[in-house]
């Protein structure tokens, strides 16, 4: 529960802030994937379902300044960061060697031809806060069995507002839009 007083709207994100995700991304999706299309990729791939109320409350007891707070569900991490950066008229950076992927995930989506920031999560979260809370953040969020994880990805920028730019690992960018249709069959 989110108490009286604190706003974490996506229209509250501001330039200067970072954005942290709480752990890897496209678990929930693979999984489901993988056991309604039989599909075996050699690694099983787990479900990050998990209720994140715990977590938001150690990040809350750490600032409630939190400007953000949303779950990567259905569209994955990219539609989280475009519905932020919409919301709040603001572009987001993106690192995307900094996006933690299982290797397992990132396999299953090499051979599906998909993108894992589109690939649903059900147990994470991504964070937007101001830059001077981030490190006592991710420390809180680091002592918290959903938050071990926990990584900076990228920031909130004034620069093309309402948009989210990747930096490749090649040295490049490139628009991470909405996506497009459906990329995976609705799940739930």
């Amino acid at each position: 529960m989110i108490p009286d007083g604190v706003d974490i709207r996506p229209q509250r994100a501001r330039p200067g802030d970072v954005v942290i995700v709480s752990g890897p991304v496209g678990r929930h999706g693979i999984a489901i994937l993988s056991v309604r299309e039989g599909l075996a990729f050699g690694t099983e791939v787990v479900s990050d379902t998990a209720p994140l109320t715990g977590l938001v409350q150690t990040m809350l007891a750490v600032t409630p300044e939190i400007h953000v707070l949303r779950d990567p569900t259905r569209g994955g991490l990219a539609a989280a960061l475009n519905e932020i950066a919409a919301a709040s008229n603001t572009g987001v950076v993106l690192d995307e060697r900094a996006v933690p992927v299982p290797e397992a995930v990132a396999t299953a989506c090499a051979f599906l031809g998909l993108d894992p920031m589109y690939v649903a999560n059900e147990g994470r979260l991504v964070a937007f806060v101001p830059r001077h809370h981030a490190d006592a953040l991710l420390e809180a969020m680091h002592a918290h069995p959903l938050g071990r994880e926990a990584a900076v990805i990228g920031e909130c920028v004034v620069e093309h507002p309402a948009t989210v730019v990747a930096r490749t690992g090649l040295g490049g960018t490139r628009i991470v839009d909405l996506p497009l249709g459906e990329q995976l069959p609705r799940i739930c």
